[in-house]
């Protein structure tokens, strides 16, 4: 039954993330439009309304229905092309100047796919609507409301094609990519600092525990928390999840472990309750959130790109989520109501993500005075703020040393470098 229920919820997962899923709903509300329009009209209801509109705005000729059908058919379908087109070149864009692992953000944009979904819905209204129109059958009446209703869709059309240039343009703009990746990754770290302050246990020595593998490959991003708690207390035992989230698996490759031994359809419930996915989302997993800021950074500062005050922005917000990552503790565990620990997590620890963050921004950076400076000074930064283990502080500090190590090596301008120790001994 669980796994089951966990199969269901894969599914819905998948389907409401999915690109698709907007504009299938919409266009799908078009087609039942038309429906809805006609039984209206065949009850009579749509009579009562044609007499309170003014007779202007009514297409009571056959042909002239039929040509403005076409014409809007034709014109919403060309703003449905030259609008995705522009998402493309977006697309290809941001991947070339920025990184492409930025283009699973860009693509899952909801407000771009209700666009899209106007579009379609658009057009199949007014393509049964078209079909529906035959001046050869005599006892064929034209609904005049349905003909307006087309219009005023095509109407809205318009305004959305005038929205969708004005968020495309602002899409593609790195402050704004910056801002939204740093909001969904605050977003993570925040709900992560709430679950811990009731969830949060120091992780069990398991090196003894059973040892469940995979069946599946792909990136995981979260597992169904409640049925696998429903689970462990059943057979009374506590599963540690060993691939932190957004780790790419492998098939049959060990990602659970249990306290104690279960038979092959409990092994096989469990690991139902783990859920993969093909890509890497930023609204699953906040390490991805810091390796984005990160790559773009970097690539500013490539010799292709040459852009040092992207990567300034790019460090700042790094900052901010450092110091929001600095509130939380590196374990994480699950409770069951009775407050027995159930689910423990395998986390990415403070020092291991501060350090791959610095290292790249270390080799890319740190030939640049200004780059180095601005490093230094978010250190220090760090290092005055409150974090949930001492040994943050501690792990800054090393980071500060390394980072004037490279520079000593890298930057041979003494004003440079008496400039850079001058920041790395503020206080602040």
């Amino acid at each position: 039954m669980i796994k089951i229920k966990n199969k269901l919820l894969a599914i819905y997962r998948a389907t409401i993330t999915s690109i698709a899923f907007y504009p299938s709903i919409i266009a799908s509300g078009g087609f039942i439009t038309v429906f809805i329009i006609t039984l209206l009209r065949n009850y009579g209801i749509t009579d009562g309304v044609i007499d309170f509109l003014p007779k202007a705005l009514l297409v009571q000729d056959i042909d002239t229905a039929r040509t403005s059908l076409s014409i809007i058919i034709g014109g919403v379908f060309s703003l449905t092309v030259f609008s995705f087109s522009m998402v493309m070149v977006v697309l290809n864009q941001a991947a070339s100047s920025f990184s492409p692992r930025l283009l699973p953000g860009l693509i899952s944009n909801k407000r771009h796919q209700i666009v899209l979904g106007v579009y379609i819905g658009t057009l199949v209204y007014c393509i049964f609507t078209l079909i529906s129109i035959s001046p050869n059958r005599a006892e064929y009446k034209l609904d005049e409301v349905a003909i307006l209703y087309a219009i005023l869709l095509c109407i809205i059309c318009l305004g959305l094609f005038v929205y969708f240039i004005h968020s495309i343009s602002q899409e593609v703009q790195i402050s704004n990519i910056l801002r939204k990746i740093f909001r969904d990754t605050k977003t993570q770290l925040q709900k992560l600092s709430e679950k811990e302050s009731r969830q949060t246990d120091r992780t069990s020595n398991t090196d003894d525990w059973q040892e469940l593998c995979g069946t599946e490959t792909g990136y995981f991003q979260d597992f169904s928390h409640q049925p696998l708690i429903e689970l462990a207390e059943k057979h009374n035992t506590i599963f540690y999840i060993i691939p932190p989230k957004g780790m790419f698996v492998l098939e049959k490759m060990p990602i659970l472990k249990s306290k104690q031994k279960l038979d092959e359809e409990t092994i096989q419930e469990a690991i139902s309750c783990l859920q993969f996915s093909n890509t890497e989302l930023v609204e699953e997993n906040y390490v991805l959130g810091f390796k984005q800021i990160t790559e773009i950074a970097v690539k500013a500062m490539s010799p292709g790109i040459n852009d040092p005050g992207t990567a300034i922005i790019a460090i700042d917000h790094l900052t901010a989520l450092f110091a929001h990552r600095m509130k939380i503790d590196d374990t994480q565990s699950y409770k069951s109501e009775n407050g027995e620990v159930c689910i423990q997590l395998h986390v990415i620890n403070f020092k291991y993500l501060i350090y791959s963050i610095f290292a790249a921004l270390r080799q890319y950076c740190k030939h640049d005075a200004i780059i180095v400076e601005k490093l230094l000074i978010a250190l220090q930064y760090l290092r005055l703020q409150e974090g949930e283990k001492e040994s943050y502080h501690e792990v800054i500090e090393e980071e500060i040393a390394t980072l004037l190590a490279d520079a000593n090596t890298s930057i041979k301008n003494e004003r440079d470098l008496q400039m850079i120790h001058q920041v790395a001994k503020n206080k602040f």
